[in-house]
């Protein structure tokens, strides 16, 4: 409605005041934050998991078993072995139950991924995603069997056919160093959503 207000005091048709805005209103709506920590994960672990299959790939094509092929002067081995067990030949008697602990491990850190504000967690826990994906891809689709597949490990060092030390592969570097990676950043105080621990214990204080 308007009121037009004439010098005489009669009223007349003149416009309101426009009402107020809210908060709600006038405010910008909310860029959705990008997670770069989950990308950073993921993109670490699609690394892992694709250099893992085309190195298993490539071994498997080229390389015969009981036949190593001899690189660096023999401190490397290319050793085509098929592995039942975990990560450097262990537990080769417990392949199914390897396969349904690595998908755990698999759901677990994809459950906690969301949650990542600190970068050196993001890296290590891609690098055991990464690995224990490789590892399950082989326990899944290989022979024998549907979570019994044996994983292919081909990389001996300072002697063929794990003379001196088990044979691996580029899955199972992946954990052994992500794994290490997190003990030294539980070790440093630094948590999972970036923040330190003697920073907050400060803050409480």
């Amino acid at each position: 409605m308007t009121h037009r207000l004439w010098d005489n005091g009669s009223v007349t048709d003149q416009p309101e005041d426009p009402a107020p805005e809210t908060e709600e209103e006038s405010a910008p709506a909310a860029e959705p934050v990008k997670p770069r920590k989950v990308v950073l994960l993921a993109s670490i672990a699609a690394t892992v998991v694709v250099l893992d299959a085309i190195s298993k790939v490539i071994v498997v094509a080229t390389v015969q078993p009981n036949e190593p092929v001899r690189l660096l002067g023999g401190l490397v081995y290319l050793s085509l072995i098929r592995n039942p067990g975990a990560a450097f030949s262990m537990a080769t008697g417990m392949t199914w139950v390897l396969a349904l602990i690595a998908i755990g491990v698999v759901i677990f850190i994809i459950r906690m991924a969301p949650r990542l504000r600190s970068t050196p967690w993001a890296v290590s826990l891609g690098l055991v995603l990464g690995g224990a994906i490789g590892n399950l891809i082989d326990r899944i689709f290989r022979a024998p069997g549907f979570l019994q597949g044996h994983v292919v490990d081909f990389v001996s060092v300072f002697g063929p056919n794990a003379e001196y030390f088990p044979v691996f592969n580029v899955a199972d570097s992946a954990i052994t160093i992500g794994g290490i990676s997190l003990v030294v950043t539980a070790l440093l105080g630094i948590d999972f959503d970036g923040t330190r621990t003697g920073s907050r214990k400060a803050d409480r204080a």
